[in-house]
């Protein structure tokens, strides 16, 4: 199947910048590496999961949530088979549990309110004032 394992979270204060990563393994992944949306999602502490930045391995333009446009870009690393989300002019109300997901899609079309199949444990960030 696919596995995801993220990296890269950390304490930073507020205004910094973070690079996190997720690799992805498994056979299904490894036949098809250009056929999968990869998202990247957070959840602070009492409040619903966001989706906030979104690319589809076989190519074409990321995309990104309102709230962090401009500031975080995610982008993609084939020979690595590595999805990176990097971050800037971070806030503490950004303080989360990072996560990144995947779903199967030959065809692209990619929605971050798509139903993603696999999920990494996530990796924590924490941003201070």
């Amino acid at each position: 199947q696919v596995q995801l394992v993220e990296s890269g979270g950390d304490s930073v204060e507020a205004g910094g910048s973070l690079r996190l990563s997720c690799v992805a393994s498994g056979d299904f992944y490894t036949r098809f590496p250009y056929r999968f949306c990869m998202g990247w999602f957070r959840r602070a502490e009492g409040k619903a999961r966001e989706g906030i930045a979104l690319l589809w391995t076989g190519g074409g333009r990321p995309s990104y949530a309102d709230s962090v446009q401009g500031r975080f870009a995610v982008s993609h690393d084939y020979p690595k088979n590595s999805v990176y989300l990097q971050m800037g002019s971070l806030k503490p109300e950004e303080t989360a549990m990072y996560y990144c997901a995947a779903y199967y899609a030959p065809e692209g079309h990619c929605s971050l309110q798509s139903d993603f199949t696999w999920w990494g444990q996530g990796t924590q960030v924490t941003v201070s004032s």
